[in-house]
């Protein structure tokens, strides 16, 4: 049963995987043509020719598309039009560096977001609470950019303290990793609350309280293991995102990421490049989901049962 939950979750991941680079495969090419935006519009008819035919442009879209999937799967993932770099080699650079930004930055949001969100549940009503929710609300309208150019404006330009962008040292990721933590954070927080707050109401809580268990227990025991699914959720959504998160962060803080990297090659074109990029994005959402969805079926074998009863 286990093992027919876990295969049907797989093949829809790889179904996602498929659907997720056909249409980048398809958006990219309709969008305009590599060797009038890296040549430019003045080059010789004879030197665009040859560079379409030397990148396989030239070939009809279909043709272009079975070949990049046969390539896919001999581990071939193009190279950069740019300077004819592995793709993968020049996103592979800029993992370590998104990853700088992206750990603390989740680590932020759940060593904020949850424990905040379990203080606004347990003091439902209280100041303490919309207080709370007041952040949240804030933190998670206000956009990504929006509130880095904040925090460069108040903490580089006026304070001083921090400089507003770069990666010459740790000083550097602070405002950047703030910036990625504070807007999970306040998502998190409110699903927390929200989780907890369904978790409380429920019959074998309130009758554990009546038992005279102390509410310590009750909350610890009873009510966080009980509201944990819907912060896995989230959890999951947030790991499956590390990378796409950081394009708009990345690009304000002038941080060299694979979100720079990704803008960079849009603007240039680059298809190799942007297509090994958004399928690392879509491969790491995609296996933060399968994990999520094997986390559910730990944490409630009725949903591992109706998983494997659907796939019969």
């Amino acid at each position: 049963m286990m093992l027919r939950f876990f295969a049907l979750r797989l093949l829809r991941a790889f179904v996602t995987i498929a659907l997720v680079v056909t249409f980048a495969f398809v958006v990219l090419r309709l969008s305009g043509d590599p060797a009038l935006i890296i040549l430019g519009p003045e080059s010789a008819p004879e030197a665009i020719a040859a560079f379409r035919k030397a990148w396989g442009v030239d070939e009809p879209l279909w043709q272009q598309y079975f070949s990049y999937f046969a390539a896919i799967a001999q581990g071939e993932l193009g190279r950069s039009m740019r300077d004819g770099r592995a793709a993968i080699e020049l996103v592979a650079e800029r993992i370590p560096a998104t990853l700088a930004l992206t750990l603390p930055a989740l680590a932020l949001k759940i060593g904020i977001g949850i424990p905040a969100g379990i203080f606004a549940a347990l003091r439902r009503g209280s100041l303490a609470d919309r207080l709370v929710m007041l952040l949240s609300v804030a933190g998670f309208t206000v956009p990504s950019f929006v509130l880095g150019l904040v925090l460069v404006l108040v903490f580089a330009v006026q304070l001083g303290w921090l400089p507003s962008g770069g990666q010459d040292s740790w000083r550097h990721a602070i405002l950047p990793i703030v910036t990625l933590g504070i807007g999970g954070a306040a998502v998190l927080a409110r699903f927390t609350r929200s989780a907890m707050l369904e978790v409380l109401g429920q019959p074998y809580v309130r009758t554990a309280s009546a038992k005279g268990v102390p509410w310590r227990r009750v909350v610890i025991g009873h009510a966080l293991p009980n509201a944990t699914i819907p912060t896995v959720t989230i959890i999951g959504f947030m790991v499956g995102s590390l990378i796409a998160g950081a394009v708009v962060v990345e690009s304000v803080f002038s941080w060299p990421g694979v979100g720079r990297l990704l803008v960079v090659a849009v603007s240039n074109r680059d298809l190799a490049v942007v297509q090994c990029i958004l399928l690392l994005v879509a491969a790491t959402m995609v296996v933060s989901n399968l994990v999520v969805d094997l986390l559910y079926g730990f944490l409630d074998p009725r949903l591992r049962q109706s998983g494997a009863r659907s796939a019969s």
